[in-house]
């Protein structure tokens, strides 16, 4: 199943943004991708015009686990926004929090027991929270692949030891076919000493291999998508060096879960 758990432990890293930007570039270029909404913040779930919470009659992220069948959470994002009807997403909902005290593996269950719908995606993209907390570690048991999302400075770089530490923990312990299949820099500015220490720092702790290129800009523009809950791709030549980065981030992230 091609799934990749999109992390990192500290908060506001765009961990959220490079999520929606990979599910922007793969519809773009026609891939069915279905993102799933793990942060109980609902902010994924927000952006593609789908209510985090849910409505009474809708099954959510919290349902799934509470024993629901995966695909009857599945939406289509909002195509008003200008989200293309490939993209798909299974909101958070009220209860994902409640969750954080839950069992390892709900997710993973869930998963095998809707596979043969999320077989046809090309990507399941899992938005975790900004924590190592149990919700954080069903969405690795469930993935086949873990993206890590690192900004280049003093804080962005905290606690990237203990990412790899819980990837080998669920590697070890729960799945062992999870890869760290890929760091993405994000928010990088085009001109700045800091970000170049914290850059040649990163690649000391994960290996210059295993940071993806290019970097994602940091640009006003890349906020102003998420604020607008439209896809970058929608803003064209406005954002044409944020769209450029995606797209060549989706389709490594592409090749890679192709060859897996």
């Amino acid at each position: 199943m091609p799934t990749v758990a999109v992390l990192n432990q500290k908060g506001g890293v765009g961990k959220t943004t490079v999520t929606l930007g990979l599910a922007s570039a793969a519809g773009a270029a026609g891939r069915r991708v279905l993102v799933v909404d793990m942060d109980p913040q609902g902010s994924a779930s927000w952006v593609l015009g789908v209510d985090p919470l849910g409505t009474p009659d809708e099954v959510t992220l919290g349902d799934v686990l509470a024993g629901a069948h995966v695909t009857d959470a599945i939406r289509p994002a909002d195509t008003t926004a200008g989200w293309p009807d490939c993209v798909d997403v299974i909101p958070a909902g009220d209860e994902l929090q409640g969750f954080e005290a839950g069992e390892t593996g709900r997710l993973a269950a869930a998963f095998r027991g809707g596979h043969d719908v999320l077989d046809s995606y090309d990507a399941v993209l899992i938005d975790c929270p900004p924590s190592l907390g149990n919700l954080t570690t069903n969405a690795l048991t469930a993935a086949r692949h873990a993206l890590l999302v690192v900004e280049p400075s003093a804080l962005g770089l905290r606690g990237i030891g203990g990412v790899a530490d819980a990837i080998d923990d669920v590697w070890d312990s729960y799945n062992p076919d999870l890869e760290l299949s890929g760091v993405v820099l994000n928010r990088v500015p085009a001109i700045s000493n800091e970000a170049e220490r914290r850059i040649a720092e990163l690649q000391r702790i994960v290996g210059r291999q295993a940071i993806l290129k290019p970097a994602v800009p940091a640009r006003v523009i890349l906020n102003q998508a998420v604020g607008e809950r439209r896809p970058i791709h929608s803003y064209a030549s406005r954002a044409a060096d944020s769209i450029d980065a995606f797209d060549r981030l989706w389709a490594k992230l592409r090749r890679t879960i192709k060859n897996t």
